[in-house]
């Protein structure tokens, strides 16, 4: 896991065991960094899986791929942010990003194998209208982006953002994956389905 930059997000790059194949979730920032993680690591990077296009999430995107020559994966319904992402940084003082124009874009639904990992791909729109989370059922882990974090959920004034759909979204991924499940947030710390749903003041609803 890999903070970056002024907002803290968290990007992962993620490999089995002693194998030379590897894929990155959300390259936020810091492009440096995240490249020299790979090159010392000597991977290849299988793909690059975006869960939203939030500028947060995806700044480090254009030089990641055209650095390693991976490939994209977007939610489809915002496949066109990150294709003219400055249009998109609702705040001053971030940016200038480079666009980039993804080659394959998710819905929910699909099963991705990549990197030797079986991925199954949610959609959890409320956050962003096409954010998607990555699970991997085999290693009992989640990628929620902004869906869900420790103690907190996604934020839902952002265009886009609705709270019942978040909520519904949410509700999928503890009703369907195991309390075990690790969560792997877009920000703050790492988690688990289990306790989030025990003590999350957020997700109350969820028991009602």
């Amino acid at each position: 896991m890999f903070t970056v930059g002024m907002v803290q997000e968290n990007c992962y790059l993620l490999r089995r065991d002693g194998s030379d194949r590897a894929l990155i979730v959300d390259p936020g920032d810091e492009a440096e960094q995240l490249l020299g993680a790979v090159d010392s690591l000597g991977v290849e990077l299988d793909g690059i899986l975006l869960t939203h296009t939030h500028f947060d999430h995806v700044g480090a995107v254009a030089p990641v791929a055209e650095a390693t020559g991976a490939e994209v994966w977007v939610p489809e319904v915002e496949k066109r942010v990150l294709a003219d992402i400055n249009s998109f940084v609702p705040w001053p003082g971030f940016g200038p990003f480079d666009s980039y124009d993804a080659e394959h874009t998710l819905s929910g639904g699909e099963k991705l194998a990549l990197a030797g990992f079986d991925i199954d791909v949610i959609f959890t729109p409320g956050h962003s209208p096409g954010h998607v989370t990555f699970s991997i059922p085999e290693e009992a882990a989640v990628f929620s982006g902004d869906v869900l974090f420790q103690g907190s959920v996604g934020r839902t004034d952002l265009p886009g953002g609705d709270w019942p759909t978040l909520l519904e979204s949410i509700r999928t991924l503890v009703d369907e994956l195991p309390a075990e499940t690790t969560v792997y947030p877009g920000h703050m710390g790492v988690t688990n389905l289990g306790a989030e749903r025990a003590s999350n003041p957020f997700l109350a609803e969820l028991a009602r």
